[in-house]
Protein backbone atom coordinates (compact mmCIF):
# COMPACT_ATOMS: atom_id res chain seq x y z
CA UNK A 1 0.00 0.00 0.00
CA UNK A 2 1.72 3.42 -0.73
CA UNK A 3 2.18 5.90 2.01
CA UNK A 4 0.73 8.78 2.44
CA UNK A 5 1.40 11.93 4.42
CA UNK A 6 -0.99 14.64 6.04
CA UNK A 7 1.35 17.46 7.19
CA UNK A 8 4.03 18.40 5.33
CA UNK A 9 6.96 20.96 5.82
CA UNK A 10 9.37 22.07 4.06
CA UNK A 11 12.53 23.79 5.17
CA UNK A 12 15.48 25.30 3.20
CA UNK A 13 17.00 27.93 1.28
CA UNK A 14 15.83 29.90 -2.13
CA UNK A 15 15.67 26.52 -4.33
CA UNK A 16 12.83 25.29 -1.57
CA UNK A 17 11.30 28.61 -1.59
CA UNK A 18 11.28 28.11 -5.28
CA UNK A 19 12.36 30.88 -6.32
CA UNK A 20 12.05 31.73 -10.14
CA UNK A 21 9.15 29.37 -10.78
CA UNK A 22 6.44 32.49 -10.40
CA UNK A 23 3.39 31.96 -8.85
CA UNK A 24 1.09 32.89 -11.60
CA UNK A 25 -2.18 33.40 -8.99
CA UNK A 26 0.25 35.70 -6.44
CA UNK A 27 2.65 38.16 -8.75
CA UNK A 28 5.80 38.56 -6.54
CA UNK A 29 5.51 35.03 -5.15
CA UNK A 30 7.15 31.66 -6.05
CA UNK A 31 6.07 28.09 -6.34
CA UNK A 32 9.11 26.17 -6.79
CA UNK A 33 9.61 22.20 -5.93
CA UNK A 34 7.95 21.95 -2.97
CA UNK A 35 4.43 23.71 -3.71
CA UNK A 36 4.38 21.16 -6.50
CA UNK A 37 5.23 18.03 -4.45
CA UNK A 38 2.61 19.21 -1.61
CA UNK A 39 -0.27 19.45 -4.26
CA UNK A 40 1.18 16.00 -5.38
CA UNK A 41 1.11 14.43 -1.92
CA UNK A 42 -2.68 15.94 -1.05
CA UNK A 43 -4.01 14.51 -4.19
CA UNK A 44 -2.00 11.04 -3.13
CA UNK A 45 -3.88 11.15 0.18
CA UNK A 46 -7.52 12.07 -0.96
CA UNK A 47 -7.02 8.97 -3.57
CA UNK A 48 -6.55 7.30 -0.31
CA UNK A 49 -8.74 8.90 2.79
CA UNK A 50 -11.32 10.92 0.51
CA UNK A 51 -12.32 14.03 2.80
CA UNK A 52 -9.30 13.92 5.22
CA UNK A 53 -7.74 17.76 5.45
CA UNK A 54 -3.60 18.09 4.10
CA UNK A 55 -1.75 20.64 5.28
CA UNK A 56 2.06 22.17 3.92
CA UNK A 57 3.85 24.28 5.45
CA UNK A 58 7.03 26.09 3.34
CA UNK A 59 9.37 27.71 5.74
CA UNK A 60 12.55 28.29 3.38
CA UNK A 61 14.20 31.44 2.76
CA UNK A 62 16.51 32.70 0.56
CA UNK A 63 20.03 33.45 1.06
CA UNK A 64 20.32 30.85 4.49
CA UNK A 65 22.93 28.81 5.48
CA UNK A 66 22.44 25.55 6.82
CA UNK A 67 22.67 26.35 9.98
CA UNK A 68 19.70 28.98 9.79
CA UNK A 69 18.03 25.73 8.45
CA UNK A 70 18.66 23.23 10.33
CA UNK A 71 18.14 25.59 13.49
CA UNK A 72 15.36 28.08 13.66
CA UNK A 73 13.38 26.98 10.88
CA UNK A 74 13.32 23.11 12.33
CA UNK A 75 12.18 24.29 15.33
CA UNK A 76 9.31 25.98 13.79
CA UNK A 77 9.40 23.31 11.78
CA UNK A 78 8.89 20.38 14.27
CA UNK A 79 6.23 22.86 16.43
CA UNK A 80 3.50 22.29 13.38
CA UNK A 81 3.95 18.57 14.17
CA UNK A 82 4.42 17.10 10.75
CA UNK A 83 4.63 13.42 9.51
CA UNK A 84 7.13 14.70 6.54
CA UNK A 85 9.70 17.40 6.56
CA UNK A 86 11.76 17.92 3.57
CA UNK A 87 15.48 19.62 4.68
CA UNK A 88 17.61 20.97 1.51
CA UNK A 89 20.72 23.33 2.57
CA UNK A 90 23.98 23.66 2.57
CA UNK A 91 24.27 25.31 -1.03
CA UNK A 92 24.78 28.66 -0.01
CA UNK A 93 27.53 27.20 2.51
CA UNK A 94 29.47 25.34 -0.13
CA UNK A 95 29.89 28.78 -2.60
CA UNK A 96 32.09 29.91 0.22
CA UNK A 97 35.58 28.67 -0.25
CA UNK A 98 36.36 27.10 2.89
CA UNK A 99 33.39 25.57 3.55
CA UNK A 100 34.04 22.79 5.72
CA UNK A 101 31.95 20.39 4.13
CA UNK A 102 32.56 17.52 6.87
CA UNK A 103 31.14 19.86 9.42
CA UNK A 104 28.04 20.67 7.38
CA UNK A 105 27.44 16.91 7.16
CA UNK A 106 27.39 16.71 10.93
CA UNK A 107 25.26 19.98 11.30
CA UNK A 108 22.81 17.81 8.65
CA UNK A 109 22.67 14.39 10.15
CA UNK A 110 21.90 16.39 13.93
CA UNK A 111 18.73 18.08 11.93
CA UNK A 112 17.64 14.49 10.43
CA UNK A 113 18.18 12.86 13.91
CA UNK A 114 15.76 15.14 15.60
CA UNK A 115 13.19 14.67 12.56
CA UNK A 116 13.40 11.25 12.79
CA UNK A 117 12.69 10.58 16.89
CA UNK A 118 9.56 12.45 16.24
CA UNK A 119 8.51 9.73 14.39
CA UNK A 120 8.42 11.87 11.10
CA UNK A 121 9.64 11.32 7.47
CA UNK A 122 12.42 13.02 6.16
CA UNK A 123 13.20 14.08 2.32
CA UNK A 124 16.39 15.64 1.32
CA UNK A 125 18.41 16.53 -1.76
CA UNK A 126 21.84 16.18 -2.93
CA UNK A 127 23.29 19.37 -5.01
CA UNK A 128 22.77 18.88 -8.87
CA UNK A 129 26.25 18.65 -10.72
CA UNK A 130 27.24 22.07 -11.21
CA UNK A 131 30.09 20.59 -14.03
CA UNK A 132 30.55 23.43 -16.72
CA UNK A 133 28.92 26.47 -14.91
CA UNK A 134 30.89 29.48 -14.90
CA UNK A 135 32.26 30.19 -11.63
CA UNK A 136 30.59 27.71 -9.55
CA UNK A 137 31.74 24.58 -11.04
CA UNK A 138 34.59 25.27 -9.33
CA UNK A 139 33.00 24.27 -5.88
CA UNK A 140 32.58 20.41 -7.51
CA UNK A 141 34.60 18.87 -5.68
CA UNK A 142 32.79 20.00 -2.46
CA UNK A 143 29.54 19.06 -3.72
CA UNK A 144 30.20 15.86 -4.74
CA UNK A 145 31.71 15.32 -1.27
CA UNK A 146 28.52 16.93 0.11
CA UNK A 147 26.54 14.22 -2.22
CA UNK A 148 28.05 11.61 -0.84
CA UNK A 149 27.20 12.56 2.91
CA UNK A 150 23.85 13.28 2.05
CA UNK A 151 23.33 9.30 1.08
CA UNK A 152 24.87 7.63 3.63
CA UNK A 153 23.04 9.43 6.40
CA UNK A 154 19.94 8.89 4.59
CA UNK A 155 21.20 5.20 4.61
CA UNK A 156 21.72 5.81 8.48
CA UNK A 157 18.27 7.62 9.40
CA UNK A 158 15.70 5.73 6.89
CA UNK A 159 15.41 9.14 5.01
CA UNK A 160 14.76 9.86 1.37
CA UNK A 161 17.13 11.59 -0.89
CA UNK A 162 16.18 13.31 -4.59
CA UNK A 163 19.22 12.37 -6.44
CA UNK A 164 19.68 15.96 -8.60
CA UNK A 165 22.87 15.06 -8.94
CA UNK A 166 22.23 11.65 -11.02
CA UNK A 167 19.04 13.37 -13.11
CA UNK A 168 20.94 13.94 -16.23
CA UNK A 169 17.89 16.71 -17.22
CA UNK A 170 19.13 19.41 -14.94
CA UNK A 171 22.27 19.34 -16.92
CA UNK A 172 20.83 21.38 -19.33
CA UNK A 173 20.68 25.24 -19.08
CA UNK A 174 17.22 25.35 -20.23
CA UNK A 175 16.10 23.83 -16.95
CA UNK A 176 18.07 27.07 -15.09
CA UNK A 177 16.45 30.43 -14.89
CA UNK A 178 18.97 33.44 -16.02
CA UNK A 179 20.87 33.91 -13.05
CA UNK A 180 22.03 30.22 -13.40
CA UNK A 181 21.28 29.20 -9.93
CA UNK A 182 17.65 28.88 -9.70
CA UNK A 183 15.23 26.96 -11.95
CA UNK A 184 12.93 27.31 -14.03
CA UNK A 185 9.57 26.51 -13.49
CA UNK A 186 10.08 23.27 -15.80
CA UNK A 187 13.13 22.82 -13.53
CA UNK A 188 11.36 22.74 -10.60
CA UNK A 189 8.13 20.72 -11.74
CA UNK A 190 10.91 17.68 -12.61
CA UNK A 191 12.28 18.13 -8.92
CA UNK A 192 9.13 17.50 -7.84
CA UNK A 193 8.28 14.58 -9.77
CA UNK A 194 11.73 13.34 -8.76
CA UNK A 195 10.89 14.04 -5.05
CA UNK A 196 7.67 11.91 -5.65
CA UNK A 197 9.51 9.06 -7.14
CA UNK A 198 12.08 9.12 -4.20
CA UNK A 199 9.33 9.26 -1.49
CA UNK A 200 7.83 5.83 -2.72
CA UNK A 201 10.46 3.99 -4.01
CA UNK A 202 9.90 3.91 -7.68
CA UNK A 203 12.71 4.35 -10.49
CA UNK A 204 12.99 7.29 -12.92
CA UNK A 205 10.66 8.54 -15.13
CA UNK A 206 10.00 10.49 -18.08
CA UNK A 207 11.12 13.82 -15.74
CA UNK A 208 14.79 12.76 -15.72
CA UNK A 209 14.78 11.93 -19.62
CA UNK A 210 16.88 15.29 -21.00
CA UNK A 211 15.59 17.50 -23.55
CA UNK A 212 16.56 17.55 -27.17
CA UNK A 213 19.69 19.25 -28.16
CA UNK A 214 20.07 22.19 -29.08
CA UNK A 215 22.85 23.72 -31.66
CA UNK A 216 26.32 24.88 -29.72
CA UNK A 217 26.82 28.59 -29.65
CA UNK A 218 29.83 29.90 -30.96
CA UNK A 219 32.65 30.62 -28.94
CA UNK A 220 31.69 34.47 -29.17
CA UNK A 221 28.59 34.21 -28.71
CA UNK A 222 28.83 32.53 -25.18
CA UNK A 223 31.83 34.98 -24.05
CA UNK A 224 28.51 37.52 -25.00
CA UNK A 225 26.33 35.14 -22.92
CA UNK A 226 28.59 34.57 -20.21
CA UNK A 227 29.75 38.61 -20.11
CA UNK A 228 26.58 39.39 -19.69
CA UNK A 229 25.59 37.24 -16.77
CA UNK A 230 28.69 38.18 -14.83
CA UNK A 231 27.60 41.40 -14.93
CA UNK A 232 23.39 40.85 -14.16
CA UNK A 233 23.94 38.60 -11.82
CA UNK A 234 27.74 37.62 -10.50
CA UNK A 235 28.55 40.92 -9.34
CA UNK A 236 25.66 41.88 -7.48
CA UNK A 237 25.67 38.81 -5.52
CA UNK A 238 29.45 39.22 -4.98
CA UNK A 239 28.75 42.80 -4.02
CA UNK A 240 26.56 41.71 -1.16
CA UNK A 241 28.72 39.22 -0.13
CA UNK A 242 31.37 41.85 0.70
CA UNK A 243 28.73 44.06 2.00
CA UNK A 244 27.94 40.79 4.38
CA UNK A 245 23.99 41.12 3.08
CA UNK A 246 22.35 38.80 1.73
CA UNK A 247 19.16 38.38 -0.56
CA UNK A 248 17.33 36.39 2.44
CA UNK A 249 17.47 39.95 4.57
CA UNK A 250 14.49 40.84 6.30
CA UNK A 251 12.36 38.14 4.84
CA UNK A 252 9.99 35.68 6.38
CA UNK A 253 9.24 32.16 5.51
CA UNK A 254 6.24 32.40 2.61
CA UNK A 255 3.76 29.61 4.19
CA UNK A 256 4.74 29.51 7.99
CA UNK A 257 1.39 27.79 8.56
CA UNK A 258 -0.28 24.61 7.91
CA UNK A 259 -2.63 25.12 5.04
CA UNK A 260 -4.12 23.23 2.24
CA UNK A 261 -1.89 23.86 -1.45
CA UNK A 262 -3.90 24.24 -4.37
CA UNK A 263 -3.38 24.39 -7.82
CA UNK A 264 -2.61 27.41 -9.87
CA UNK A 265 -2.19 28.02 -13.59
CA UNK A 266 0.96 26.91 -15.14
CA UNK A 267 3.26 29.54 -16.51
CA UNK A 268 5.16 28.76 -19.69
CA UNK A 269 7.49 25.99 -19.62
CA UNK A 270 10.89 26.87 -20.38
CA UNK A 271 11.04 24.07 -22.91
CA UNK A 272 9.00 26.26 -24.71
CA UNK A 273 11.89 28.76 -25.71
CA UNK A 274 14.00 27.84 -28.47
CA UNK A 275 16.90 31.14 -27.19
CA UNK A 276 19.08 30.38 -24.65
CA UNK A 277 22.49 28.92 -23.93
CA UNK A 278 23.28 25.28 -24.83
CA UNK A 279 23.00 22.20 -22.85
CA UNK A 280 25.95 21.97 -20.55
Amino acid sequence: MQRVWRRYVAIGDSFTEGMSDPDPDRPGHYRGWADRLAIRLAGDLQLTDPGATFGYANLAVRGRLLHDVATGQLDAALALEPDLISIVGGGNDILRPRADIDALARRLEDAVARIRVTGADVLMATPTDPRGAPVVQRTRGRAAVYAAHIHSIARRHGAHVIHQWGIRALQDWRMWAEDRIHMTPEGHQRVAEAAHASLHGRPDGAWAEPLPPLATLSRLDQARTDAQWARDHLLPWATRRLRGHSSGDLRTAKRPDLSVPEPSGEPPSSTDQDAGPPAR
